[in-house]
This record gives C-alpha cells, structure tokens and sequence, in this order.
C-alpha cells in the first residue's frame, strides 16, 4: 500500500491514523490500515502440538470475539519451523518465509494477548526464542499486551508471566495488570471451556480492560 510508503516510522503513521479517524478524513487504504490496526493476537505460548495452551487460546478468542468490534487471531507457535534456531535467528534474521509469517503476524498486530504455560518455573524456551526473532527494537515497542498464565500445579503460571513481563518491559511493550492465573487447568478446563466461575470472572475483566486499555 502506497500509504505506508509515506512514513518513516509505523508510530508516524499510526499517529497519522487516528488523526484522519477523528476528523472522518480517510481513504479506503486508511481505513483499511486503520482495520489491520485494530487486530488482537492471541500467541500461544508454546510449540506443542495440540497444545492445552492453544484449546485455552481458542476459548479466549470467543470471549475477546463478543466483545471486541476489531479483528482477532490466533497465531499458534505450533506453526514455527522446527529448524527456525538454525535459519531465522541471529545472521539469518528475515530470511525463513514460514518464519518471518509467524512474526509478522504478531508485529502488525495492535495488541497481543499471551497464553503462558508454566514449564519448570518459568515460561517456555521456545517463546523465549521466537522473542528473540522479532525485529528490534521496533517489534513489540508501544504495543499493549494481555498475559494469562496456565499451569498443572497450584501457581497458575506467576514466575512464567513474572519473567515473560520483565523481557516485555525491555523490549518496551506495556502489559496489562490484571493477569488471571489458571492454576490446575485440567480440573478447571474441558477442553472447550474453563469450567471454574471465578477463571471466566477474571478472563472476562480481563478482556474488557485490554480492549480500553
């Protein structure tokens, strides 16, 4: 699109953006920019296949669905290459297509929501190295995100979500607050949906202040 053309930086042009929104100054390319603009992504925060983390990812998207006006998607670590460590990371940044798919969808979007399982205390490796992908410092910067933390045992996921938060303010994303820990996830999900009542309580809250946020 020739519109992004015109910008040295994507904060111009947001800024640029909803400027023309609040005076109803826009073309069709803006508003269809100001559209991608309002994507929510929802990472699973693991490459497992068929993963617990991505069945909760799928339950969040309905309740983020029925309240948000913008898109959503999922974008599920499952789909990296299994060799993106050796060809898209470090010398080799930008230069794996399935990689590069992946990221980019994480990098277009406006808000990010986290699904973080607990493993061995903190959040997985492989998050940790698909972050490490991502362009910087530009990738996540002034973005706005959701952490929401699973685990087995009774922690719900706080050392994962404690850590991942620390890179996050590095890297210059501001994270939401409030950050439901769903301790015991397989008494409390069935794989459709959480069934425990104060979970959907906080998944709801949650949800309702990301997209204010």
């Amino acid at each position: 699109m020739k519109v992004f053309e015109t910008f040295r930086s994507f904060e111009d042009f947001m800024g640029y953006v909803f400027l023309q929104k609040e005076r109803k100054a826009y073309s069709k390319e803006l508003k269809f920019a100001f559209y991608i603009c309002r994507m929510i992504s929802i990472v699973v925060g693991t490459n497992r296949k068929q993963s617990v983390s991505g069945q909760v990812a799928q339950y969040y998207k309905t309740i983020l669905d029925s309240k948000h006006e913008g898109d959503s998607q999922i974008v599920d670590l499952a789909d990296l290459p299994s060799d993106f460590l050796d060809n898209a990371l470090y010398e080799h940044n930008g230069k794996n297509k399935i990689f590069n798919g992946v990221r980019d969808k994480v990098q277009s979007s406006d808000k990010l929501v986290f699904i973080v399982p607990e493993y061995n205390g903190s959040f997985p490796g492989v998050l940790k190295a698909f972050l490490d992908g991502l362009k910087y410092p530009e990738g996540l910067r002034h973005k706005k995100s959701a952490l929401v933390g699973i685990s087995s045992g009774p922690q719900g996921g706080v050392l994962a979500m404690s850590h991942l938060t620390d890179i996050f303010n590095y890297l210059g994303m501001h994270v939401l607050a409030l950050k439901p820990k769903l301790a015991g996830i397989e008494k409390n999900f069935d794989g459709r949906q959480i069934t425990n009542d104060l979970y959907n309580q906080m998944l709801q809250e949650q949800v309702e202040q990301l997209i204010k946020f």
